[in-house]
């Protein structure tokens, strides 16, 4: 399995494919990344050798912010939003939609699994 930046990609993907394997990689920016380091888009990832893998990571180094640093500026960015209790911080906070969607109903990835409310039963009248 080749190892770009840390990362295990799939050995039998066509390398244009396996790169967005990399967090902050996709499809558009790795047909970039493979012009730019001549690498062959349809060649499979157990295919290239060692000069084309440190070519891939050098443009990858160069010019794009992937995996860890890549991460801990959108969390930064975030814990920024929560900090200064924007609109979307206050989302962010209470673990709502962040973006405009409904909460009413839906936004079940975003609020968990249901808590069902026990059966409330009216009380009944008191004797007098």
């Amino acid at each position: 399995m080749p190892r770009i930046l840390g990362v295990d990609i799939p050995r039998e993907k066509k390398i244009e494919f396996a790169l967005a394997y990399l967090y902050g990689i996709g499809k558009s920016n790795s047909k970039e990344i493979l012009a730019e380091a001549q690498v062959d888009l349809h060649k499979r990832a157990k295919d290239l050798t060692e000069k084309e893998i440190s070519a891939i990571t050098l443009v990858i180094q160069k010019n794009t912010k992937v995996e860890g640093d890549l991460r801990r500026e959108v969390q930064m960015n975030i814990k920024r939003l929560m900090d200064i209790r924007c609109y979307r911080g206050t989302r962010h906070l209470k673990g709502l939609p962040v973006r405009g969607q409904r909460s009413r109903t839906n936004a079940r990835t975003r609020k968990g699994p249901r808590k069902s409310v026990g059966g409330l039963n009216k009380k009944p009248p008191s004797p007098k």
